[in-house]
């Protein structure tokens, strides 16, 4: 099965080796991983601020960078959503409507591509501590996935999966919207992670590393042994 990786943005400038821990669960799954370094943005920064015409530029690249390949996988649930449910609103009655709806059928997250696709749930890994999930809103709502990775998770030997209080809800990252409303956004990441620490869990775990990324500034601002991790790292550790 040939697997093309895309590495979003965030990931690949401060998060590299969830990258290259996905290619190694992915690779002892026996697939056949390709990366073409030409790709760049998907183009949801663009047109989540309005930008829709440098979007689609963005957009366009994509398609063509990504096509021919069995499954494109991505460690994000936030630019597979946006691949799947926007790239048909930019692309409307336009040429590329056949190569946009065929995109997101080959468009998977991580571990949704674990679950559906390969019908795997235990990878053999390994980590000891109480860990809790974080569903991302582009996770939960977009792609409405929920089961799959506390089902992967659950084979984790040695992690006690606990669920946090308000699980769902937003961890206030949104992208631009940390920026436009930071106070908002602040206070939304710190009930999150006071919803997280009252669990007792030593991690927490997400689909998203942007979401991570802003839970994890505000546990450091408190001061918190509460360590975050993306799936793919845990899935990755213990063998």
């Amino acid at each position: 099965m040939d697997v093309q990786l895309f590495i979003p943005c965030f990931v690949d400038q401060l998060y590299p080796q969830t990258a290259f821990n996905m290619i190694k669960v992915l690779e002892k799954l026996g697939c056949n991983i390709q990366y073409n370094t030409s790709q760049t943005c998907c183009g949801q920064p663009a047109f989540n601020a309005g930008f829709w015409d440098d979007a689609r530029d963005v957009c366009n690249k994509f398609i063509t960078d990504f096509s021919g390949a069995d499954y494109i996988v991505s460690p994000s649930a936030s630019c597979t959503g946006f691949v799947k449910n926007y790239y048909p609103r930019l692309f409307d009655n336009s040429s590329l409507h056949n190569e946009v709806k065929d995109t997101g059928k080959r468009m998977f997250e991580f571990s949704a591509f674990l679950t559906e696709i390969l019908k795997v749930e235990d990878l053999g890994a390994a980590l000891h501590g109480k860990a809790t999930y974080h569903d991302s809103c582009a996770a939960l709502r977009e792609l409405h996935i929920k089961s799959g990775p506390r089902r992967l998770l659950d084979h984790v030997k040695g992690l006690e999966l606990v669920e946090m209080n308000d699980v769902e809800t937003c961890c206030g990252f949104g992208g631009t919207f940390a920026v436009k409303f930071e106070t908002i956004s602040v206070a939304m990441g710190d009930q999150k992670v006071v919803n997280a620490k009252n669990t007792g869990a030593d991690f927490i775990i997400s689909t998203d590393l942007s979401c991570l990324m802003h839970i994890d500034g505000v546990i450091k601002s408190k001061g918190l042994s509460l360590q975050t991790m993306h799936i793919a790292d845990v899935l990755a550790s213990g063998w």
